[in-house]
């Protein structure tokens, strides 16, 4: 080629207009954020696999690092990761706006689904066929947990020093009943001590990444179009921190915290059912790091045993619903509102007080999911690349699975020798959970089919022997 060629070539080129960058419109993202609420089956990490998957391979609206970036800092957050992530996701694309709709989308089917289900729980769950389906459901959420220690245990517990933690959260809350923040804290420190920071890659086994999602995070797709966001591109504009935008996150999460327990406190005093309610989850919701069964852990602890609201059966019950339901697993909680309203309502109607109780609980829940994310979100962006925090989160995985264990126990004792070992073991609990356990940990936790399949034993027993 010659040299005016070249410059010809070279000319034409660089006069050639700039590709426009993709964009997501917000009505695409609520599309999607509409239709996840409604297919988030198989726990945390079938919700985090689906949005890899959706959001990562197939859409290319967020470049892989960034992902593992956002989940990383979801994962040392309390409360639901998938539906943190999911907000930080949705903030990332459509500023707070976006993180409300992907947020509210991502549990407001389940909000529903587990309302009526919670209602017919309680109103005819003392029907024969009913109270065999829950028969048959129950020994399948014992198996269910007990496959949770040992897929969670078998990611989180990759040192010495992991199953140091783990035996001694187990102890500490089994047989000492030490409170879980306490646990928690002490796990965070522990991992911070004894933890090397490293980066994460999403192919190393045994990441953080690899944990959060197993199976999921694969070798991204082939570039046939570029990422909306990807990981090398800056954070958008209204990702970048600021002062004055931190502090109003944080006084409008008080406010929307404060004014509710306000006029609760105002119209039926502090020792109403409603205002223990809204402290106690606010508190559940603050402190509980590691999803909803090591939630469901610090929360049967506490609203049986100590509140007497509902008992370890209602506590089972509801965790088999929240299984067979879309949305975070933490949707649980919002059945321990509702039962515990059934169980003791107040002055009103039992149903408005058991619909009253589980609105209190989802919001206290979930309102600081969105305001760790507003607030938090834009000074992490800041961080990406850097996994100074990898200790303590390993630290706090490893308590996880001694928190688990614990409730495993707990459960797997009030199913399979409700009477206490003197009065022996309970056979068909026994043997649907040993089965149950079998599949899960042959075929994977597909825990819906799991669920329905124990339901359906249940009613077999029932009907052929009464």
């Amino acid at each position: 080629m010659t040299a005016t060629a070249e410059r010809l070539a070279t000319g034409a080129t660089s006069c050639a207009p700039a590709a426009a960058p993709r964009q997501v419109t917000f009505a695409a993202a609520f599309r999607f954020w509409l239709k996840l609420g409604f297919i988030s089956f198989g726990g945390p990490a079938g919700q985090i696999a689906i949005m890899h998957r959706e959001l990562v391979e197939r859409r290319r609206w967020i470049g892989e690092q960034r992902f593992l970036h956002a989940l990383n800092y979801c994962m040392l957050l309390p409360g639901p990761e998938a539906q943190q992530l999911a907000i930080y996701i949705g903030w990332l694309l459509h500023r707070v706006p976006g993180g409300l709709v992907a947020g509210a989308l991502f549990v407001l089917p389940s909000v529903a689904i587990l309302l009526v289900l919670s209602f017919v729980y309680a109103a005819f769950g003392h029907m024969p066929l009913v109270a065999a389906l829950f028969a048959g459901v129950k020994p399948v959420v014992v198996a269910i947990v007990v496959e949770a220690v040992m897929r969670i245990g078998r990611r989180a517990l990759r040192r010495g020093w992991h199953i140091a933690i783990a035996a001694a959260a187990f102890v500490a809350i089994y047989l000492l009943h030490v409170s879980f923040p306490l646990i928690v804290l002490g796990a965070a420190a522990a991992g911070l001590a004894l933890g090397r920071p490293r980066r994460v890659r999403p192919d190393a086994p045994g990441t953080v990444g690899e944990l959060a999602t197993p199976g999921a995070v694969v070798a991204p797709a082939a570039a046939s179009e570029p990422f909306v966001i990807g990981d090398e591109a800056p954070s958008p504009p209204h990702a970048l921190p600021s002062r004055g935008r931190a502090f109003r996150t944080l006084a409008a999460g008080v406010i929307l915290w404060l004014a509710p327990f306000a006029l609760l406190a105002a119209a039926r005093g502090r020792q109403d059912l409603l205002a223990q309610e809204y402290l106690f989850f606010t508190r559940a919701a603050l402190v509980t790091f590691g999803g909803a069964y090591s939630v469901l852990a610090y929360v049967t602890q506490a609203a049986v045993e100590s509140y007497g609201w509902i008992t370890h059966a209602q506590a089972i019950d509801g965790l088999a619903l929240a299984e067979s339901t879309p949305g975070p697993l933490i949707m649980v909680l919002q059945f321990i509102g509702f039962m515990a309203g059934w169980n003791h309502p107040g002055a009103g109607p039992q149903a408005t007080e058991a619909v009253l109780s589980a609105f209190v609980t989802t919001w206290t829940t979930f309102l600081p999911c969105f305001v760790f994310i507003f607030l938090g979100a834009p000074w992490i962006e800041v961080l990406r690349g850097h996994q100074g925090l990898a200790g303590a989160l390993s630290g706090v995985t490893a308590a996880v699975v001694g928190i688990i264990l614990n409730l495993a126990l707990v459960f797997g004792a009030a199913v399979i020798v409700p009477r206490g070992l003197a009065g022996g073991v309970a056979w068909f609990p026994a043997a649907v959970a040993a089965l149950a356990f079998a599949i899960l940990h042959r075929f994977g936790p597909n825990v819906l089919w799991a669920v329905l399949a124990g339901a359906l034993a249940g009613l077999a027993r029932a009907l052929l022997f009464g």
